[in-house]
């Protein structure tokens, strides 16, 4: 196979759209230092081992005092990495031999696809944005983060186990020989090396000498090579995301493994971190799972500078506090992309925005949250494990864009969410939805109307297109196009702006949101008001401009059912009613997921996965004097 440079002509122009003059003249200033490296800056020779200093020395001491329900969920992951298993994004890998469990090419597989990304290519001429037929390049990437061995080094901690220590001996001996400076698609995107630097920085802090001298000085070698290569191509401009925060975490987090200062680095995190987790503790790539992201990669800093007497940036723990509130509002209703990236797990789980937020309560204070979560980061961050109480009331988050509800209609404990924030973050708002005045709702912790969730990426084609359009979202939408154009996987070329215009606070609270997504197109403004009228929750849709037809939809969770009747629709679990529907008249569809029309109805729970789920639409005439939609629980019996 021959492999050429990433680049894409048409995804090339739509990104040059999206640039300052100043970005465009680091891109190109980057691509000669790409071009520079080749040949110069390979291989290990360069990247001399130094003594390795534990970045988290008080880790130990805190597995230490595990309980035993996280030791044993430690100890189960542990026995299925010994065992050959791992599964990451929905997939699991094939399984491997116990007695060679991490093969050389098993950094280079794609579990989906069968296929072998190129092993002996210049990271930078691996054209993973558009893989050939290789397939989503995030499964490789997630197999490489190494994010198995932290496990298994708390497992050897633990309990004294060996054959954990020779695993981990194993995996970073096959890496480092598979893998050189700058060979291979491991080494393709910051983020990645900084990640998975991050992994084997936590194995040295939990097992220090127990690892073989081999071991450290191959670990050491890694993160040498890694500083270097962070520091040599950051994320900047459109690319300063989440990309930026785990670069910068890595670097800093490095160089107290290696004896080096962290300051700079530091700094800088701080200074993201008060751009990307905003004032409200909404993150701003709208997207509560990146910013838990962020959120766990800036606490591990923070929690490395407390141990070693050197704490850091009030403001950016202040933020961290504000994150956790805003997840114990949030509870599990989730919104925008989701790739399931994580800086320390067990491996699949659920609840992760609020896992981070009560780890950081851990190590800051606070309200202590719903749930801990993933055992692993809840022993090493000492979250508390006790659950605290689900706020109550009305809660707008003016920064992040989003109104929460939570409180009885009909008996049933109510949990409501308005969108009125931004697209996204920076000028590709590139994990954002077309979800302005989008709504979720869930009834005693029964999700009901959901947002539909991410599924692919880089693969996902017109899939990817469909998840973050506005139909497919809980909101208003002209001839089923979206709020937002999009301009390639990533990038936007037109973005709707949305502001809140009214509130009027509980008992009968309301809210009035506008957004201009269609005015250029349709002449339109788009006006939402959501008010509480008794025990039931009015929609009130208008336009403002011009009378349009209009599709107003309601996307449900899979597994439930939905019925109409003239202009009602009941929404059921099984035998059990949950909500009622009263649309504008009797102009309603019911559809269920039809095998490659995503506008029948499909939601993916989790990257990697999509199931057919009812979808609710009414089509009709909109215009200034608007259109009324009901929901109303119905209460158990």
């Amino acid at each position: 196979m021959v492999y050429v440079p990433s680049m894409n002509i048409g995804w090339t122009l739509r990104r040059l759209r999206s640039m300052s003059p100043a970005e465009i003249a680091h891109r190109v200033i980057e691509r000669g230092r790409q071009a520079v490296s080749r040949g110069r800056h390979e291989g290990w020779d360069r990247y001399a081992a130094r003594p390795l200093r534990a970045a988290f020395p008080q880790w130990p001491q805190r597995l230490g005092g595990a309980t035993s329900e996280q030791r044993a969920s430690i100890r189960a992951a542990a026995d299925r990495y010994l065992a050959g298993a791992f599964s990451a994004l929905a997939r699991d890998w094939p399984r491997r031999d116990p007695g060679d469990l991490f093969p050389a090419e098993a950094w280079r597989l794609d579990p989906v696809t069968g296929g072998l990304w190129p092993g002996d290519a210049y990271c930078f001429d691996i054209n993973y944005r558009h893989g050939g037929g290789l397939g989503d390049v995030k499964y490789v990437w997630e197999f490489n983060r190494l994010q198995m061995l932290p496990v298994l080094a708390a497992a050897a901690l633990i309990e004294d186990d060996a054959q954990a220590v020779g695993a981990i001996d194993s995996a970073v001996a096959s890496w480092y020989a598979a893998n050189p400076p700058f060979i291979g698609v491991g080494w393709a995107s910051g983020i990645e090396v900084a990640v998975r630097a991050i992994s084997l920085i936590a194995v040295h802090s939990l097992l220090g000498v127990r690892l073989g001298r081999p071991t450290q000085d191959r670990i050491s070698q890694i993160l040498a090579a890694s500083a270097f290569w962070l520091h040599r191509f950051p994320s900047l401009f459109s690319s300063a995301n989440n990309h930026r925060v785990a670069e910068l975490a890595g670097e800093a987090l490095i160089a107290r493994a290696l004896g080096g200062s962290p300051a700079a680095p530091e700094a800088k995190l701080a200074r993201q971190i008060g751009k990307q987790i905003l004032p409200d503790g909404a993150g701003a790539e709208q997207s509560p799972t990146y910013a838990a992201f962020t959120a766990e990669l800036a606490l591990l800093c923070v929690d490395a500078a407390r141990q070693a007497g050197t704490p850091f940036d009030t403001p950016a723990s202040d933020r961290l506090l504000a994150f956790a509130e805003f997840v114990r509002w949030l509870g599990p209703l989730r919104f925008g992309d989701d790739d399931e990236g994580r800086a320390l797990t067990l491996g699949d789980e659920t609840g992760y925005a609020g896992s981070v937020g009560a780890a950081v309560v851990g190590i800051l204070g606070g309200t202590a949250l719903p749930s801990a979560g993933d055992a692993l980061r809840s022993a090493l961050f000492a979250s508390a494990d006790h659950a605290g109480a689900s706020p109550q009331g009305l809660k707008r988050f003016d920064a992040g864009g989003l109104t929460i509800w939570r409180g009885t209609l009909a008996g049933g404990a109510v949990e409501f969410t308005l969108d009125h924030g931004p697209l996204g973050y920076l000028a590709i708002a590139a994990h954002g939805h077309a979800d302005a005045g989008a709504i979720t709702l869930a009834i005693d912790g029964r999700p009901v109307l959901v947002d539909p969730g991410t599924y692919l990426y880089g693969s996902g084609g017109m899939w990817r297109d469909w998840f973050r359009s506005t139909p497919a979202h809980n909101t208003l939408n002209l001839r089923g196009e979206s709020q937002s154009l999009m301009a390639g996987p990533f990038n936007w070329s037109l973005k709707a702006k949305a502001r809140v215009e009214e509130t009027r606070p509980e008992p009968d609270w309301s809210i009035r949101m506008q957004h201009d997504g269609y005015m250029t197109r349709y002449g339109v403004l788009h006006e939402r008001q959501v008010e509480r009228r008794g025990n039931s929750i009015a929609i009130v849709d208008r336009l403002i401009g011009m009378d349009r037809e209009s599709e107003i939809v309601f996307q449900l969770a899979p597994g439930l059912d939905a019925t109409s009747d003239g202009a009602t629709v009941t929404i059921r679990d099984g035998a059990t009613p949950l909500l009622s529907i009263q649309m504008p008249n009797e102009h309603v569809s019911v559809t269920a997921g039809a095998e490659d029309e995503p506008s029948t109805g499909w939601v993916s729970p989790r990257f990697g996965i999509k199931l057919a789920a009812t979808r609710i639409s009414w089509r009709g005439l909109v215009g200034a004097g608007g259109v009324t939609t009901r929901l109303e629980p119905l209460a158990r019996r």
